[in-house]
């Protein structure tokens, strides 16, 4: 009897799980059928909007590709550096001993991205600058010592060598295709750990906010929602297909770890400096020959401007390629070389990625109309020529000499100055300056980059005094007679 029960239970199980999937069936089909053949406006879009949000959810839950392709194109880099010790001060040295005034080792440490398989590496500027020894270790635990390239404080990027081969590599992106709210993925070593990848989205593009401390910064980040901490400097970002798009460079944080910015230097404004300084050492920095100002609505009013956008013409340097391509004061450039223009950081990455010599276009608005005309692109001397590592103002009374860092700023307790890094035959070397010392003004006047040393100086005229301070931390000033 009990048999007959489960068995008619059964039965009645089966048949109303047949009926239910039979109808699900239906239901599900019912739509799709009225959309196949309604033509509707509303219905299509309906549909369209439907599909393209289901395409994109699966792209977006599966980050196992890029992850894959770029994990292992990403280094720990761990430096090391002697700090100077201080002055003498027998207060400090009866709290601390002698420690106080010796020299010290300090360690530090990033994320580099490999781009070359014979060991081209990059990373931030801000992470190897003062650092005498860079070691690299590599995803499979392997570690070689690295050697620095060259340095571009300007756009805070680095380059390391490393004696390697076979190495995987990640290779290059295309951050100009990038839209706001593309995912993105950040790859490097935030506090020490290694291989660590996180997920964002691409919050904005074209981020200005004073960083970098170079002679002449370019800064148009991306900003992204990708958790970055201390140690994923000079990481990777990267898309969703595993291409770099960016080198990760900054938080924007009170406590100094992830509070939900951060940013990256584009690849468009990467690749541009490592070819420079693969090939000659130092970055060929393209100059327009002006200086600009943005646009605000009163300027736009004035200039009869459609919209409250592009670059204005302040000024105008004299003999270069902005002077000769007929530019004047108060034209609004809107376009270079085809791109265009919106901001001063948008004009500053598309003159970036040119070398002097280079032939471009210039669209500015005049007086209400658009006109656009050829330029040839001039370095900072007013020229076309190559410049060479310690040219371009680098190289002032026979000294090199290179804009402070910011841990010299912050151990010298001084917010501006140029360090002197050899001594040639010339002034400097003629009057006993030592190798290390800080310039921190000239004539009198505060000494912000190499050209300053240069400007105050009357082209090396002009020399009556220098203010600053010695390796060892003590006061040392020149004085010299009419």
């Amino acid at each position: 009897m009990k048999g007959k029960y489960l068995l008619g239970a059964l039965f009645m199980a089966m048949s109303g799980a047949l009926i239910a999937l039979f109808a699900y069936t239906k239901i599900v089909e019912k739509p799709s059928v009225a959309v196949s053949r309604d033509s509707s406006k509303v219905e299509v879009q309906d549909a369209k909007a439907f599909l393209t949000s289901m395409q994109m959810q699966e792209g977006q839950i599966d980050f196992t590709y890029a992850a894959e392709q770029t994990v292992h194109g990403v280094v720990h880099v761990h430096t090391k550096a002697m700090m100077g010790g201080q002055a003498d001060n027998p207060i400090m040295e009866w709290f601390y001993g002698d420690r106080y005034s010796r020299p010290r080792e300090v360690s530090g440490y990033g994320s580099g991205v490999i781009i070359s398989s014979d060991g081209y590496i990059i990373t931030n500027n801000h992470v190897v600058e003062n650092a005498e020894n860079v070691e690299v270790k590599l995803n499979d635990n392997r570690v070689f010592e690295a050697q620095v390239v060259a340095r571009d404080p300007n756009t805070d990027i680095a380059l390391l060598k490393i004696k390697a081969e076979n190495l995987p590599y990640i290779k290059y992106g295309d951050s100009d295709q990038l839209k706001i709210g593309e995912w993105v993925l950040a790859v490097g070593n935030p506090f020490n750990l290694t291989s660590t990848v996180t997920a964002g989205i691409v919050s904005a593009k074209g981020r200005s906010f004073g960083i970098i401390e170079g002679d002449n910064p370019i800064e148009s980040f991306i900003q992204t929602d990708a958790a970055l901490n201390p140690g994923n400097s000079g990481g990777a970002l990267v898309n969703t297909k595993g291409l770099l798009v960016g080198i990760t460079s900054a938080i924007i944080s009170q406590s100094g770890e992830y509070a939900g910015y951060s940013f990256a230097v584009p690849v468009s404004i990467v690749r541009k400096v490592v070819d420079d300084l693969k090939q000659y050492g130092t970055v060929q920095r393209a100059r327009i020959g002006v200086n600009i100002a943005p646009v605000t609505s009163d300027e736009a009013e004035k200039q009869n401007l459609k919209e409250v956008k592009g670059v204005l013409v302040k000024s105008i340097i004299p003999d270069g390629a902005a002077e000769d391509a007929g530019l004047k004061e108060n034209d609004v450039i809107v376009q270079f070389d085809g791109a265009p223009v919106n901001t001063m950081a948008e004009l500053q990455v598309q003159v970036g990625k040119h070398r002097p010599g280079d032939k471009a276009s210039v669209t500015y608005i005049r007086n209400g109309k658009e006109t656009t005309v050829p330029v040839v692109l001039k370095n900072e001397a007013g020229n076309t020529s190559v410049v060479t590592a310690g040219m371009g103002g680098e190289v002032v009374f026979g000294a090199k000499l290179e804009s402070l860092s910011s841990s010299d700023k912050r151990s010298l307790n001084v917010d501006y100055g140029v360090k002197v890094l050899e001594l040639n035959a010339g002034k400097f070397k003629n009057i006993g300056m030592p190798r290390g010392y800080i310039i921190l003004s000239i004539n009198g006047k505060k000494v912000k980059s190499p050209s300053d040393v240069r400007q105050f100086s009357n082209n090396e005229s002009n020399l009556k005094s220098i203010g600053g301070i010695q390796p060892d931390g003590g006061i040392l000033n020149y004085q010299f007679g009419n």
